[in-house]
């Protein structure tokens, strides 16, 4: 009877460990109190180019997340700059050095490499390299990365003002959108679509930012919502 007793304190103790570990992973809170932290890769779309910086994807997740009662840090950690290709934000990452982990990490790159015409395979191995960083800064927690598709640029103004078939960009954007997909799943990671929505820039001009190529706020809000559904899916 003791020897049972023994073994169902034991089962009770591992189960209650692992409950312990779980509540730590979906509630790890870094240095801003018990708020979680959060880190954006990308470019121009991750960086808010044409709109200010309470407008861009990343600020406007942290208040649509906070909206939905999930504590999260003030003023995200931006990796992320007009014209970036894969390559280009990887060296950045190397640059800044950065030592800590994060609670969400997100990734929004690719159309610098479509728009300079660079190889889609480069791109994959390059991709590829960057989720595994994403996971590493993620404290290698698949469930809080998130990758975000490449919107069409062909379009906007500045697309079909571009002198190129515009057929033929978003042709090449879905070949990009394949991979970084095909890859993001096969890694076991949130993938949000927002190309397609990206798409409707071509009849709504509010859509569109001053510059007549990258989002306004109003389609950054779009992505935020998106973005903020998959992570508090991954938080409950």
């Amino acid at each position: 009877m003791r020897f049972y007793a023994i073994l169902l304190s034991f089962c009770l103790l591992l189960a209650c460990n692992k409950n312990t570990e779980q509540a730590m992973i979906n509630t790890s809170a870094a240095k801003n109190g018990d708020a979680l932290t959060y880190l954006a890769l990308g470019d121009s779309y991750t960086i808010g180019e044409s709109v200010a910086q309470k407008e861009s994807f990343p600020y406007q997740l942290v208040s649509k997340l906070k909206a939905q009662k999930i504590n999260v840090a003030v003023n995200p950690k931006i990796i992320a700059k007009t014209g970036w290709t894969t390559d280009e934000l990887q060296t950045a990452i190397k640059t800044e050095n950065i030592t800590q982990n994060y609670d969400i990490v997100t990734l929004l790159i690719g159309v610098n490499n479509q728009y300079r015409g660079y190889s889609v395979t480069t791109y994959r191995t390059e991709f590829k390299a960057l989720l595994q960083t994403a996971i590493n800064f993620a404290g290698k927690n698949k469930k809080h990365v998130f990758v975000v598709s490449i919107p069409d640029w062909g379009v906007t103004p500045f697309g079909k003002g571009s002198g190129r078939n515009i057929q033929a960009i978003s042709s090449e954007i879905d070949a990009f959108n394949a991979i970084n997909k095909e890859e993001t799943l096969a890694a076991g990671l949130s993938y949000t679509d927002i190309t397609t929505a990206s798409r409707n820039a071509a009849t709504d001009a509010s859509l569109i930012a001053t510059d007549g190529l990258h989002p306004s706020d109003k389609m950054y809000a779009e992505w935020a919502a998106k973005v903020a559904h998959a992570v508090a899916e991954a938080f409950r």
